[in-house]
């Protein structure tokens, strides 16, 4: 399957396998229009790259300086809100406390607690190919994702979705072909193990088990069993089943049977890239974007990191997790200030050639241009030939250590819904089985399908 192909079905799965039904919040009028006298407009906007992060820095603030030279009526204070941009219970504190920003960075898991928070502005008259160029290419059901009983309420900036990603300088050392990663667990079992083999607090496979990180990892792998988190309906947790015990009973396997994924647990995202970066971890699950962090932010080298597809139990994986970002618009902003946000993120996030689809500006730079994804335009739009055109001429990673995970698509399925809130419940279940040797999974499911069901039954 081609790559338009392949991030077509992505985004039509992410919009299905969210099952979005919830009460749209209505907006209201702000007294602080945010212009001043002489009709100068002021937006905030988060997700300002951190200190450490120079060269993201650099091009963010020369995009602000550019984009106010091109706007001079519109001024952009930006905020950074820390590595990840949104760190699920950070994120949750803000909406709770009322101190987002203007224009405010969220998961597509985030739409049902921002509408339930009272934060989101309904942009829906706002966005048209005048407030954002390329908005009729943008694929419908990345739009779709953020849209709920028809009103939008963010922009789509990203999407993904996950693999096995793997340091081939450690398969190399390991003995093991760095040109044919494991396609099943069975075969990630064998191979963590050897690479733990090598000693020096090397770990074979690393998890996530914190932070909400290790839900949604639980998620990834349930659905590579052909597992589902919600039953069909919603109402009730799905994953107290032998696609969910496979999950936990692969993980016990290769952290206590095998002692590959090493003593140090409750890894959160920047927990697990730090030691990748640091050349510590053989492989993991992760999105092709995970080798940029991992380079960018935690010192380690593109070219010794590769990907392949999701691992399937016994064969090729059922399903992958797919998701995705994009940004909010504050309840209570003027008119102007969100045709302001607007121009903003169709400059730096949806302009082929422009912000972070500046390959020529990145290829130079300490950030990867020729990852398969995201791939935000749909099938046949001239922004999407734009894009592909610009990513090729100007590849600075080789892109032939993402074809094994490009030629073997496997079906995407989306996040469910109330996902935050049943990825902090799964965070137990997948921290007992990493740190308790005689951890019970019947136990720890169990437990879990009761506090999911209560969720679910609460927000019904």
């Amino acid at each position: 399957m081609s790559v338009p192909q392949y991030r077509r079905a992505a985004a039509l799965a992410l919009a299905a396998g969210l099952g979005i039904s919830l009460a749209a919040c209505s907006t209201k009028s702000s007294d602080d229009s945010g212009t001043d006298a002489s009709g100068k407009v002021t937006i905030t906007v988060d997700c300002q790259p951190v200190g450490a992060q120079k060269e993201l820095l650099a091009n963010w603030n020369a995009d602000v300086a550019e984009f106010e030279k091109q706007n001079p009526d519109i001024t952009i204070k930006s905020v950074s809100v820390g590595e990840q941009c949104n760190n699920p219970p950070d994120f949750t504190a803000r909406l709770a406390g009322g101190t987002m920003t203007d224009v405010f960075y969220g998961y597509m898991t985030d739409l049902q607690q921002v509408l339930d928070s009272g934060q989101a502005a309904d942009i829906t008259a706002a966005v048209s190919k005048d407030t954002i160029p390329t908005w009729d290419s943008v694929d419908p059901a990345l739009k779709e994702v953020f849209t709920d009983e028809g009103k939008l309420y963010a922009i789509p900036v990203k999407n993904y979705s996950m693999g096995l990603v793997y340091n081939k300088a450690l398969f190399s050392k390991a003995g093991l072909d760095a040109e044919n990663p494991p396609k099943t667990w069975a075969e990630v079992r064998t191979a963590a193990k050897k690479i733990a083999g090598l000693g020096g607090g090397v770990a074979g496979f690393s998890e996530y088990s914190a932070g909400n990180t290790g839900g949604w990892h639980f998620t990834a792998e349930l659905y590579s069993q052909g597992g589902r988190v919600l039953s069909e309906d919603g109402k009730k947790a799905a994953f107290n089943d032998a696609a969910g015990k496979q999950v936990l009973q692969n993980l016990k396997d290769m952290r206590y049977g095998d002692n590959s994924m090493g003593s140090r647990q409750l890894l959160q995202w920047g927990d697990l890239l730090t030691n990748a970066g640091a050349g510590k971890v053989g492989m993991f699950i992760g999105a092709p974007d995970a080798t940029q962090a991992i380079v960018s932010q935690f010192q380690g080298k593109y070219s010794d990191w590769a990907m392949g597809p999701m691992p399937g139990q016994d064969g090729p994986a059922k399903g992958t997790l797919g998701g995705g970002e994009g940004y909010f618009f504050k309840k209570g902003l003027s008119d102007a200030q969100i045709k302001a946000g607007l121009k903003w993120i169709a400059y730096q996030k949806l302009t082929p050639g422009k912000g972070q689809l500046d390959y020529v500006r990145a290829k130079p730079q300490n950030y990867p241009v020729g990852l398969p994804q995201p791939l935000l335009f749909a099938n046949g739009t001239e922004a999407q030939k734009q894009e592909l055109e610009l990513r090729k001429a100007n590849a600075n990673v080789d892109t032939a250590n993402f074809k094994v995970f490009e030629d073997n698509p496997v079906q995407i399925v989306g996040e469910p819904r109330n996902a935050q809130a049943i990825y902090a419940v799964l965070d137990s279940a997948m921290s007992g089985v990493l740190t308790n040797p005689d951890a019970n999974i019947d136990a720890l499911l169990k437990t879990a399908e009761e506090k999911v069901n209560q969720l679910q039954a609460a927000g019904s």
